[in-house]
């Protein structure tokens, strides 16, 4: 009997193996090996949290900790509110009414993503600061000049709400403008009006695409480090900074970044759980387009006023400002220094756009190409990276390349060989970090596109013997290209405004636009980061515009 339980127990592992084997081709196996080596970071940071804590962990915990998550709690508070009120009632606005510069409008408020929230706070640091604007003006107007200490934690909160507001107000409008128009016929039909269809049908029904939007804005929120830093504020990342190079704690800096990932993942399953809660609400009939009603009189124009007050405050205002003081300082920041940095900046961003891209095009069609059920679920961890802030990234990055680059140097000085950093500190490092960081940028619009390809036509080429990389070639990408296309315009937009992980990561001889920036606004010369901080603005506004384009197709 124990023969013949031994025997079947032999038989059921050898039928699991051959059904392995069959089920994971060469495509499963490099899927894997390309999610292994993006998620390594965020591994690397799990494994030295068993190294301990560093000497000065007990006097962050007393002293710093507590500053740390009630300054992320209140910042998390504050801007759910102000970029509620921001995001739903423009979305609402825009698709439901019809108004005075309506379609104009519909544009502008999403251009307020392309100012870096670091660049909106240096602005308004000099509008409200003693000799600014506001100061300049009311004495021009004969006014006494009040001045608004806006460098505190409320003024970062602010900072930060009027830069992000649009990624509530871009999901808000596009469920809008989707919605089943019969639902808003049979709420006036009953007789309810305008006020209450909306906060008893339209908001909650809504609630799926505005959590969504709410959870990127809080995951903005927790990574930013130059607004706060330039505003004084302890957060989570200016405490994973000081732990790096003020206290040179690599250990605390670890453990910082392991409860700020833990921040990130609440914020993630709180939207998973939000979205399952109320999935019974999405509509299942036929839905035709929202229609506009035309608002006329005092109406109008206190909409116009509702839906111009973001885009003056996140967009127009600081712009002027940042203008202004180029206009000042434009003959001693243009150099050539400055066209160096420039082209520096365009070229790294154009590198890690297309690495990140080819990233997400092997993750794409390597899943699709495996025979292993499960390997698309496994795929989309690799792009988990955009929910960490690149501090964190960073660090995770940093702390395995030292210890590599020491064994090598090491293992070379016995061959009477004298190296540098070999990895750390390079081009190649921040190159992988910002493909770490900005995969899911890539993989979503060029996912979402291959999912509407006929799977029929490249099969049709596999059945002629067409191997896949050439059916991809001939066939796929060509039907894809405008998903590859907005792919790398957004990873090179979102690569020229990143600031943390390029501070961390970037090689000694080499700046950037936002670094320049925030150099210039470290050391009190911020009339002088007008200039690189236009460039960033005027490049980003370029997709900005192009994505209000896809949403109205759409």
């Amino acid at each position: 009997m124990q023969q013949g339980g031994n025997n079947n127990e032999a038989f059921s592992l050898k039928t699991r193996i051959k059904r392995l084997k069959r089920d994971v081709n060469k495509w499963s196996v490099f899927t894997l090996a390309i999610v292994f080596f993006l998620a390594l970071p965020i591994i690397f940071i799990g494994v030295e949290l068993f190294s301990g804590p560093g000497e000065t962990w007990g006097h962050i915990v007393e002293y710093l900790l507590p500053d740390y998550i009630w300054n992320s709690l209140y910042l998390v508070f504050i801007c759910s509110i102000l970029v509620l009120i921001f995001g739903v009632s423009s979305a609402w606005f825009v698709s439901r009414y019809d108004f005075l510069f309506r379609k104009q409008m519909e544009w502008l408020l999403i251009l307020p993503l392309a100012i870096p929230s670091y660049i909106v706070g240096y602005a308004y640091a000099g509008i409200f600061d003693y000799g600014g604007s506001m100061d300049l003006l009311f004495r021009q107007l004969g006014l006494e000049f009040i001045r608004i200490d806006i460098m505190n934690r409320a003024g970062l909160a602010f900072v930060l709400s009027i830069s992000l507001f649009p990624y509530v107000y871009v999901s808000a409008r596009a469920f809008f403008l989707n919605q089943a128009n019969n639902l808003l016929e049979a709420s006036k039909m009953l007789g309810v009006g305008e006020r209450k269809t909306f906060f008893k049908l339209m908001l909650p029904l809504a609630r799926p695409a505005i959590v969504a939007g709410l959870v990127l804005v809080l995951m903005e929120v927790l990574n930013d480090y130059g607004a706060a830093k330039y505003y004084g504020v302890n957060t989570f990342t200016t405490g994973i900074f000081r732990s790096w190079f003020s206290l040179e704690e690599p250990q605390t800096a670890v453990y910082l970044s392991a409860l700020l990932i833990c921040f990130i993942f609440a914020l993630i399953l709180f939207e998973k759980w939000q979205v399952r809660k109320i999935k019974f609400t999405s509509s299942k009939t036929n839905s035709t387009q929202i229609q506009r009603n035309e608002a006329k009189g005092a109406v109008q124009w206190m909409i116009f006023l509702v839906v111009f007050l973001p885009i003056f405050l996140g967009f127009i205002l600081p712009v002027a400002q940042l203008i202004y003081w180029a206009v000042i300082t434009a003959s001693t920041v243009f150099d050539m220094e400055f066209v160096m940095i420039s082209l520096q900046s365009f070229a790294i961003a154009i590198a890690s756009a297309i690495i990140t891209v080819l990233f997400a095009l092997i993750l794409i069609y390597f899943s699709k190409w495996s025979t292993l059920s499960t390997i698309k679920n496994i795929s989309r961890i690799g792009v988990l990276g955009y929910a960490i802030p690149g501090a964190v990234i960073a660090i995770g990055i940093m702390i395995p390349t030292l210890a590599l680059d020491k064994w090598l140097i090491n293992m070379l000085s016995n061959f009477g060989i004298d190296t540098g950093l070999i990895i750390n500190g390079t081009l190649l490092a921040l190159l992988y970090a910002y493909a770490v960081r900005f995969l899911a940028v890539a993989y979503n619009p060029i996912d979402s596109t291959a999912l509407k390809v006929d799977n029929s036509i490249p099969d049709s080429s596999k059945v002629l013997g067409v191997g896949n990389i050439r059916t991809f070639f001939k066939i796929d990408f060509p039907l894809i290209k405008t998903g590859v296309f907005s792919a790398v315009i957004l990873v090179f937009i979102d690569v020229m405004k990143e600031l943390p992980l390029t501070l961390i990561l970037k090689p000694y001889h080499i700046d950037t636009l936002a670094v320049k920036a925030f150099e210039y606004a470290s050391d009190e010369m911020v009339m002088e980061a007008s200039i690189p901080s236009l460039f960033i603005i005027f490049t980003a506004m370029i997709p900005v515009i192009f994505l209000n384009k896809l949403l109205i197709k759409k």
